[in-house]
């Protein structure tokens, strides 16, 4: 699965709004930035308590990232 597929389906089985979630994937020489867009309404959802959901899903695409000898960053987008 790739990474941009992993942070779609992790994040529309948090929100409300599932149609609302875009992901746009940035590659790098070694790395690569993903860049999760949802609805306004569903930002908390998506960053969870004290922010430990986006953590969450952070350490999840890191090592699927580094399973696949690639480093990987995720940033929320308001």
């Amino acid at each position: 699965m790739a990474l941009k597929d992993l942070v779609r389906t992790i994040a529309e089985a948090l929100v409300d709004e599932p149609e609302a979630v875009e992901v746009h994937e940035i590659e790098g020489d070694h790395s690569v930035l993903l860049e999760l867009k949802v609805a306004k309404s569903d930002i908390g959802k998506v960053i969870g308590k004290e922010g430990r959901a986006a953590q969450s899903i952070r350490a999840i695409v890191s090592a699927a990232a580094q399973k696949a000898g690639r480093r990987a960053q995720l940033d929320i987008l308001d």
